[in-house]
């Protein structure tokens, strides 16, 4: 399908903000709420790195929307608009792009954001799809992953785990388990709890590469360390071992929320109806010192995932 039908015919039609122009012009104009700080975020996916080549097109376009919307979750700014970015490759036919669009155009509804433009280009070796989110918060509530200070509590949203049990039944490799499955390919950004925690938590980020890797970044940004109860940690299934547990808090693409909040701060009755575990604290010194029931235990030779 040549780059002006797939615009015409699938694109524009979702297009219907009046900032998206009618995708009739080259960029997008928007007017942003009056005294609120900007928030700007682009990530990628990769065919084979990111997704897998069986992964359904319409699921592939929501983790595209929903991993980009989780980073704008993570420093508790509200969505407001995307630029998308199609690199395809011969593999992504004329059923794909539509089964693609009809998946992004349920994302936009379900999460209440604007498609505003962006662009497209064919003929890759393999497909590499990117998106860049745009959202806002107010001045003072925008959160870091600097911040957090010794005696702060450390917590975390969700579950931890489940997507790196769902890439497995992604790939075959583990039995059939719809709602694990669902978790690897359609992510749901924390988006309400990541507004709340604005000016009340310490510091924060989104868990994409794994609870260890992220919460070290955290660590880092911070100059704190953190003490983490290993066994605290919430997970979707329980863990079959001591090695099982270490592969759930080093898997990517949970994108739950990772948060410090001082002592005072009722975190569950701030998140509501999302679930949130306390899972250690902020304490003097660096990195991450992990414990299991009590006994102290090694730091993994891998924290996470890390592109090479």
């Amino acid at each position: 399908m040549a780059e002006r039908e797939l615009i015409a015919r699938h694109l524009a039609p979702l297009a219907t903000s009046p900032a998206a122009r009618g995708l009739a012009d080259d960029a997008a104009v928007w007017t942003p709420p009056l005294g609120r700080q900007l928030v700007f975020t682009h990530d990628v996916l990769a065919a084979g790195i990111h997704y897998l080549p069986d992964d359904p097109a319409s699921d592939v376009a929501w983790k595209l929307l929903a991993v980009n919307l989780s980073d704008l979750a993570g420093m508790a700014a509200t969505p407001a608009g995307v630029l998308l970015g199609l690199g395809l490759s011969a593999g992504e036919d004329a059923a794909w792009q539509a089964e693609f669009v009809a998946g992004l155009g349920r994302a936009l509804d379900r999460f209440g954001v604007a498609l505003w433009g962006g662009d497209t280009v064919t003929g890759l070796e393999r497909a590499v799809l990117g998106l860049t989110a745009i959202g806002w918060a107010e001045p003072g509530r925008v959160l870091s992953r600097a911040g957090a200070r010794a005696g702060d509590g450390l917590w975390v949203s969700g579950t931890i785990g489940d997507a790196g049990l769902g890439l497995a039944v992604a790939r075959g490799t583990a039995p059939f388990d719809k709602a694990l499955l669902n978790r690897f390919r359609r992510p749901t950004p924390r988006l309400a709890l990541g507004q709340v925690l604005g000016g009340v938590a310490s510091a924060g980020m989104d868990v994409s590469d794994g609870l260890l890797i992220d919460a070290d970044r955290l660590a880092q940004a911070s100059g704190v360390g953190l003490a983490i109860a290993l066994d605290a940690v919430p997970l979707g299934v329980p863990a079959a071992g001591h090695d099982d547990l270490l592969a759930r808090v080093t898997a990517g693409d949970d994108y739950e929320l990772l948060f410090t909040a001082p002592a005072g701060v009722d975190v569950a009755a701030l998140a509501g109806a999302t679930p949130v575990t306390c899972i250690g604290e902020v304490v003097a010194g660096s990195g991450l010192a992990l414990t299991y029931r009590g006994q102290p235990m090694p730091l993994p030779a891998r924290l996470g995932w890390e592109h090479a």
